[in-house]
Parts: structure tokens; sequence; C-alpha cells
């Protein structure tokens, strides 16, 4: 099982600067998908993805 903290350090390594992450946008994150987290799992092969499109997308563009 990966935790937050472990998926921020892994997603912040493969990410460009423009797509890092913060504490805060996880959190957001997890209460706009719920879905996605049931088990309060953060496998980075399960979540990156979805968590990149979330964070790209247009609502999302101005996320810090």
């Amino acid at each position: 099982m990966t935790t937050k903290e472990e998926f921020i350090i892994e997603h912040n390594k493969l990410s460009p600067l423009n797509l890092k992450a913060t504490m805060e946008m996880l959190i957001n994150f997890q209460i706009e998908k719920p879905g996605l987290l049931k088990d309060d799992d953060w496998s980075i092969d399960k979540i990156r993805r979805p968590f990149i499109l979330w964070l790209t997308s247009p609502t999302n563009a101005k996320r810090d």
C-alpha cells in the first residue's frame, strides 16, 4: 500500500515543475475523486494518470 506522502515523492520525481504535487492538491483530488481512493491506497500506477488529468483539466488549470 502506498501512502499519500510516498505518492507525492514518487510523482514529483517523475514530473516537470508545472505538474508537481502538494499535499493540498492531493487532499482536493481525494475529495473530488473519492471512488479512486476507496482503500486509501495511493498506488503510483493506479492514481498518477487520473491525478495528472485532474490537475491539467481546464477547471483545475490554476491550481497550485
